[in-house]
Formats: structure tokens, C-alpha cells, sequence
């Protein structure tokens, strides 16, 4: 090796990887990391295979939406993306309302009685990733798009990425945020357990005959729940859990009789359903990381857990898992350590795991509390909800914990 060249390597070690933190996967939580983390003051990339496509208010509202907790409006308005988002098209909502078909039984949670003016927002998928897409630039985000990585190798002080086209990119932490089939964390060599639910959620928008009184109505049926969501213009966005044999039979049928059992499933409060969009379906699982940390390497959103949408908390636990990231690496830098140390990068993922779990597990257990189908088992479970409706502190604690309080 020339002097030059010792030198230059030298050099390079001095300064060390050009980058932080390497985020893979700009979905909405991918980019939120890569943008809470500039923000932050560290050097950050986002890779990503295709870019989001542009939103548009004259585009058809998505049919992929979230209920955004007051923890994640909180921490997208400290990225100074929300009132972009909210301003565009969001649909606040004060109210929800769960009520269980074989019963009768009911829950209602109120915003005003928790002391705040709302419980969240609906708001398009689509809407959020192009808006912190569009702030990545700013932020000084390096986005490489379309970008695919095939492989890396953990060194002393950094990872290096192998992407696709022969390029290689180094960073001090590599960030999956890559899906629930994750490639980086199969990389990585991180298991996963859970279960398949064996259902899919069938999704749409529809007219009703009655306003939905910017409220989150949710009904418990034999075959699985049935949310009706608030969107800005009037309509409602359903999503529809229903064993696999009986969601193909609903994404086969026409569209008036698809609007006529919609109608019974929902019990008719808001009237009769008037029109929907086109159907879609995915499927439902339960799926954990066994371990969201290795070496130099971090999982969150749903590369770390996915959950069942019965509580509409996916989005919120991964924007959290970004929160708590970000607070991690700054109290780790603010302290001169390393940010990819393992005892920093185990400290993180101790805490969101274990908050993960419980909340994964909760919303499974309620999963099968409502399958229950024994008539003494139901009508436990009635008078289970109906006490629980009058627990002030109970309820109220689990709409706090909901909300991320």
C-alpha cells in the first residue's frame, strides 16, 4: 500500500463513517425516524425502494388510513409536519363508541370527559408519508431512492451496506424500518413469533345516511370487529375483520349486496350505507421480534411488531418506537458514547419491546375475549364491558394509555 493510500485510510479512520444512522424503508415510520433524527442533529440517510406517490387534495381520499394518537400528532408537530397534515385533510374526532353484537354491551369514550378536545385524527396514509417525504429534503436528509440493500457487514465502529447496483454506504447504526417481512431483520438473524389470525381486513370508504358525528364507532360481530372511521369529507373508512372463506365471499359480492350486509353488520347506526369505493383486503397477524437490537442495528414500526388493527394502535406503537429511539441516541451523544454502543442501543430496546408486548398481547387477548361464542362466556364478557363502562378510573386510564399519556 502507497504512503498516500495509508494515509487516506488513516485519515478515514480518523474521521470515521460519513454517516450516523442509515434508516432502510421510507414509509411513514421510516421517514418520521430519519426525520426526527436529522432534526436532532445527526448525520442521517433514508433508503428506500420507491418513493411515496405525491398527494394530491383532488386525489381519491387512500383507502390505507390511521388514527393518530395525541403522542404521535405531538411528536409530527415537533417535526413540524402536522399542521401541514392537518391543514390538508385530516378528520379530528371526539368520540368512539364500541359495542359488542351478542350483547348488547357498550363503551364510550368522550374527549371532553378526559379533559382534552379530541381523541385523534383519521388521516390518509398516503398524506403523512409525502408530507414527511417532502421534509426529509429540508431537514437534510439524504435520501437514496430507489435504493435496495443486499447485505452488510458490522465492523468495529460502523455497518456497511452492500446495495444493489454494487454501491456501498457505511453509517455508525443501521435503522430497519423495513415492514413486517422485514429482509434487514431476516439479515440480521432476528426470529419473530406470533400467530396468523386467519382473516383479512376488508377496507373502503362509504356514504351513509346518517352523519358519523365525528366519532369512532366499532362493533364486535361473531366473525371478527367492524370499524367505521371518520374521514374530512363526511364519509366513513371501514375496516372489516372477517375469517378468510367469509372475506372473499364479501370482496365477491356486488356492490348493492356488499352495501346491504355492511348495513346489518353495522347495526344501521348510521343509517342505511349509501355507496362505498372500491374494496380492498389484507391479511391480519400477530408478529413480535424476539429481539429488536443487534450489533449496531435497530428494529421499530413494523419490522419489530405488527398488531391486530381491532385497537388502531399500529401506527401509534411505531411512531413511539421513534420517539424513544431518538431520546436514546440523543442522551447517548449528549453523554459522549458511542450512539450504536449495545448497552445503548439494549436499553431502547428493553423499554419498547416490553411496552410493545403488553400492548400486542392486550389487543390480542381482546381478540379472543370476543370470539368467545359459549353463551356463559358472552354474557361474562357483557357484564365485563358494562362495569367497565362505569369505572371511571379504569376506563379513563385506558384512554390515557391509548392516547400515549
Amino acid at each position: 500500500m502507497s504512503a498516500t493510500a495509508l494515509m487516506r485510510g488513516e485519515s478515514s479512520r480518523r474521521r470515521g463513517p460519513a454517516l450516523d444512522v442509515a434508516v432502510v424503508g421510507g414509509g411513514m415510520v421510516g421517514a418520521a425516524t430519519a426525520l426526527a433524527l436529522a432534526r436532532a442533529g445527526f448525520a442521517t440517510a433514508l433508503l428506500e425502494a420507491r418513493a411515496p406517490l405525491p398527494w394530491s387534495a383532488q386525489d381519491e381520499v387512500d383507502l390505507r388510513v390511521v388514527g393518530l394518537a395525541p403522542s404521535s400528532v405531538a411528536l409530527l408537530d415537533e417535526l413540524d409536519v402536522w399542521t401541514s397534515i392537518r391543514e390538508s385533510r385530516a378528520s379530528p374526532y371526539a368520540h368512539m363508541h364500541v359495542w359488542d353484537a351478542a350483547t348488547g354491551a357498550a363503551i364510550h369514550f368522550d374527549a371532553a370527559t378526559e379533559g382534552r378536545d379530541l381523541l385523534g385524527y383519521i388521516v390518509e396514509n398516503n398524506l403523512v408519508q409525502w408530507t414527511l417525504w417532502q421534509a426529509l429534503e429540508h431537514a437534510g436528509v439524504r435520501r437514496l431512492c430507489p435504493a435496495q440493500v443486499k447485505g452488510f457487514d458490522v465492523l468495529e465502529d460502523r455497518v456497511q451496506l452492500e446495495l444493489a447496483g454494487g454501491e456501498a454506504l457505511s453509517a455508525r447504526l443501521l435503522v430497519a424500518a423495513d415492514g413486517a417481512a422485514s429482509p434487514l431483520r431476516a439479515l440480521a438473524g432476528i426470529e419473530t413469533q406470533g400467530r396468523d389470525y386467519a382473516q383479512r381486513g376488508v377496507v373502503a370508504h362509504v356514504t351513509t345516511e346518517r352523519a358519523h358525528e365525528g366519532t369512532a364507532w366499532q362493533r364486535f360481530l361473531e366473525t371478527g370487529p367492524l370499524a367505521l372511521l371518520p374521514l374530512a369529507d363526511g364519509r366513513s373508512s371501514i375496516v372489516w375483520s372477517l375469517p378468510e372463506a367469509e372475506a372473499q365471499r364479501v370482496m365477491a359480492l356486488g356492490d348493492q349486496a356488499f352495501l346491504d350486509e355492511l348495513g346489518v353488520a353495522s347495526d344501521f347506526r348510521l343509517g342505511r350505507v349509501m355507496g362505498s369505493t372500491p374494496r380492498a383486503a389484507f391479511p391480519l397477524r400477530l408478529q413480535l421480534a424476539k429481539s429488536y437490537q443487534a450489533e449496531r442495528f435497530v428494529l421499530l414500526g413494523d419490522a419489530a411488531h405488527a398488531v391486530h388493527p381491532l385497537a388502531g394502535q399500529g401506527v401509534n406503537l411505531g411512531l413511539r418506537d421513534v420517539t424513544e429511539l431518538r431520546d436514546t441516541l440523543v442522551a447517548a451523544r449528549d453523554a459522549g458514547r458511542d450512539i450504536a454502543a449495545s448497552h445503548v442501543l439494549r436499553g431502547y430496546a428493553r423499554r419498547r419491546r416490553s411496552a410493545d408486548t403488553l400492548d400486542a398481547l392486550g389487543f390480542d387477548a381482546l381478540a379472543r375475549i370476543y370470539s368467545w361464542q359459549l353463551p356463559p362466556l358472552v354474557a361474562a364478557r357483557g357484564l365485563g364491558v358494562r362495569l367497565l363502562d362505569r369505572l371511571s378510573p379504569i376506563k379513563r386510564r385506558l384512554a390515557e394509555h391509548a392516547a400515549g399519556l
